[in-house]
């Protein structure tokens, strides 16, 4: 007689015995059962769907932080232009101050009349063409060809400065006033009875009316080349204008400039007097062309030009 050893494992039957009473109870409530794996697949479905949201929204982030870098790369390319344009406007306008200041300048030396030429105002202008956008290579383009323009203007303008200028210091050094306001012709140029009553003599200057202490003007740009004493002349100032002429002015009371000074035309070079052979108050002027004396009257000016009266001084 034989036996058989049958070792059972206790937790397959458990398994087993569980599973054996679910498939039982499921077979009892079908319906109850089929709720229940459905809804053991939704959450399975929804935590599927959730990690593929959170993947998505994951991918949308990183793309939008891209999208910020490039627009951000952008905004400061587009700055870096702006700004280079705005260096470029500064210096196209610091370039038309500085020819609209020269400008100014040659009207006023070339005497130009009023209004003839506004350096402040803008021009008018206009066109039937409808508008349209810029594009920035025209725009640069037309920056490039105005800074070309100003520069050609500015050359022109300062040669143009150059030549007035010369022209300006070469009218201020030709005698072209009066040395005395307000005044008249008392003597004139050339022969004449000599007025201590002595014949006649060779009047080498005009006699100016003047009372004692009245300024006498320099006639033009120049240096003094005498101011002392001379014989005849009394206190006399000589002004050398560096051009060939030298003018005088003689018989004054007092000096108030010195050999060696720079005057200007209208300067205040003495007082006047009547020092040195002369018969009363009066100021006497000479003008020395190529050290030839010359007629002063044609120096005066049409504005300048004082009436003669039948006086003699000295």
């Amino acid at each position: 007689m034989s036996y058989k050893l049958i070792v059972r494992n206790p937790l397959s039957g458990h398994k087993a015995g569980l599973w054996g009473r679910i498939q039982a109870w499921g077979v009892q409530r079908p319906a109850l059962m089929s709720g229940i794996l459905l809804a053991v697949g939704g959450l399975a479905g929804f935590g599927a769907g959730a990690g593929v949201g959170l993947a998505n929204a994951s991918h949308t982030d990183s793309e939008l932080a891209r999208q910020q870098q490039e627009l951000e790369q952008i905004r400061r390319q587009s700055q870096q232009e702006i700004n280079a344009l705005a260096a470029r406007l500064g210096e196209l306008q610091a370039q038309a101050n500085r020819l609209n200041a020269l400008g100014e300048r040659l009207t006023e030396a070339g005497q130009l009349e009023d209004g003839e030429f506004d350096f402040q105002g803008t021009p008018g202008q206009g066109g039937a063409e409808i508008a349209r956008d810029m594009p920035k290579e025209e725009l640069l383009q037309g920056l490039d060809e105005v800074e070309r323009q100003f520069a050609a203007s500015g050359r022109q303008l300062s040669v143009m400065e150059s030549l007035l200028f010369d022209l300006q210091l070469e009218s201020n050094a030709v005698p072209s006033r009066s040395p005395v306001r307000r005044s008249y012709i008392t003597s004139s140029f050339g022969r004449r009875a000599d007025p201590f009553g002595r014949g006649g003599q060779f009047h080498k200057g005009i006699d100016f009316n003047a009372n004692v202490g009245d300024p006498v003007m320099a006639v033009a740009d120049g240096v003094v080349s005498f101011a002392a004493t001379r014989n005849g002349y009394g206190k006399t100032v000589e002004i050398d204008h560096g051009n060939g002429y030298v003018t005088r002015y003689a018989h004054n009371s007092r000096l108030v400039v010195k050999a060696g000074d720079l005057v200007r035309a209208g300067q205040e070079v003495a007082k006047a007097g009547s020092t040195g052979r002369s018969t009363g108050a009066h100021v006497h002027f000479e003008v020395w062309e190529n050290g030839r004396v010359v007629n002063p009257r044609k120096f005066l000016g049409d504005n300048n030009r004082a009436p003669v009266a039948r006086r003699s001084r000295g």
